[in-house]
């Protein structure tokens, strides 16, 4: 029974990472965007989500820069490359959408 228990529970370790890991890719800033509050530099982030809908939470995070974590909507669309949406406003870049492969994160 111990062996079995131990099984199950280093399978349930060991999953994690890999449920994680779908909610999750990489996008590349083409130039420095606002985010929020926060003004991020152009270069490759790593785009996590938490939530479905409209409930979602969105962090960038990129080696050197300080992770940011803003509210989105998780809508379900397929896109043959990733990719993001940007507006004008008061002269600076703001991220709209983030497009990824199996769905777009809008901001």
């Amino acid at each position: 029974m111990k062996r079995i228990f131990g099984f199950v529970l280093a399978c349930i370790i060991l999953s994690i990472p890999a449920l994680a890991a779908s909610n999750s890719q990489k996008v590349t800033l083409p130039s420095a965007v606002q985010v929020g509050s926060t003004q991020l530099p152009a270069g490759d982030y790593k785009v996590t989500w938490t939530g479905t809908g409209s409930s979602a939470q969105v962090t960038l995070a990129k080696k050197g820069v300080q992770p940011v974590t803003v509210p989105a909507k998780v809508v379900a669309q397929k896109h043959d490359h990733s990719g993001v949406t940007t507006n004008t406003t008061d002269g600076k870049e703001v991220l709209q959408v983030i497009l990824l492969d199996k769905v777009s994160l809008v901001l």
